[in-house]
């Protein structure tokens, strides 16, 4: 498997993602993007050195087993299985989608680079994944998308820094990606508790605790 076909595979997650209504099947679908970008390191045109491994490795284990295990069990605990009607519908969403990463690849040409990436798709579909991450925390009302936004966007930051960044220590790369294993450990607890104290996890809802008065 080669950079492109990998850098494309996670395009179409992401649009899948964005046409998806079932939350069990958007985790499924983050699991195999996590998957994908574990292989990233070893088709970056990196020298396959310890170092790459145990990342490639680690970004395997954490982004393709550990998340979706633990927002499964989140989606189970919460009793919950689909999106109902979302800020933006589905069909909207691929159609902004379409348009964002078309932006994206005019940016990411003209962005200038410290070193030339290795593919010309690399920094569009980092670009294009950190936008769709943040449009479906956005546009999502089920506190569980909004994670999976949050997995998207870093998977995004993730795809710029192995494939353009080379200098980055390896400490610094397995640092955040235990950040963001912690920040997903918390939010799967949260999601536990807003379900178990009112019984449905769409947090535009929550707002209404602002006015409540006992």
């Amino acid at each position: 498997m080669n950079l492109e076909l990998v850098l494309i595979l996670v395009v179409l997650t992401n649009l899948k993602l964005l046409g998806s209504s079932r939350l069990g099947s958007s985790i499924r679908t983050v699991g195999v993007q996590g998957l994908l970008l574990g292989l990233l390191p070893l088709v970056a045109g990196h020298d396959l050195t310890a170092r790459v491994w145990l990342l490639a490795a680690g970004g395997a284990v954490i982004k393709g087993v550990m998340f979706p295990w633990m927002l499964m069990r989140a989606l189970r605990d919460a009793e919950v299985r689909r999106e109902v009607e979302p800020f933006v519908g589905m069909l909207t969403s691929i159609l902004i989608g379409i348009v964002a990463l078309g932006a994206s690849f005019w940016l990411g040409h003209r962005l200038p680079l410290p070193r030339p990436a290795g593919s010309l798709l690399l920094v569009p579909v980092a670009l294009s994944a950190i936008l769709l991450g943040l449009f479906l925390i956005v546009s999502r009302r089920k506190a569980v998308s909004q994670v999976l936004g949050f997995l998207v966007m870093e998977n995004g930051i993730y795809v710029f820094g192995v494939g353009v960044v080379q200098e980055t220590s390896l400490l610094v790369e397995l640092g955040v990606l235990l950040d963001v294993f912690v920040a997903v450990f918390v939010m799967g607890i949260i999601i536990f508790h807003i379900s178990r104290e009112f019984d449905h996890i769409d947090t535009d809802r929550l707002s209404m605790l602002r006015d409540w008065k006992p």
